[in-house]
């Protein structure tokens, strides 16, 4: 397919752009710094980054030891009781005295 001249994306020829500053504004921008200053960010920035890691670590090395210390955790909060059998022998009672007044009266 042909287009006609000076249709499209360039109708109105090139987009033009702005040129960079040239390097003698770049040098008047850059600012050289002491010794002392590039320690002190060091420092600050390794000071960060221990606050940092110290927000972020967790106590636990894996999933597993977290899920064992919360079940024991919930354990001590009484969550996981151990199973009843009353209920179990009260049913299995009510059961056998049904039974057994149904094959008296029978």
């Amino acid at each position: 397919m042909v287009f006609p001249k000076g249709a499209g994306i360039f109708a109105a020829g090139p987009p033009e752009t702005v040129r960079l500053p040239y390097c003698g504004k770049l040098r008047r921008m850059t600012r050289y710094r002491t010794i002392g200053e590039v320690e002190a960010d060091l420092i600050a920035l390794r000071a960060a980054t221990e606050r940092a890691g110290m927000a972020l670590a967790c106590l636990f090395s894996s999933s597993d030891e977290y899920e064992a210390d919360l079940i024991r955790e919930r354990r001590a909060q009484g969550a996981y009781l151990p199973p009843r059998r009353t209920r179990h022998r009260v049913g299995m009672t009510v059961l056998v005295a049904t039974l057994v007044v149904a094959f008296l009266m029978i």
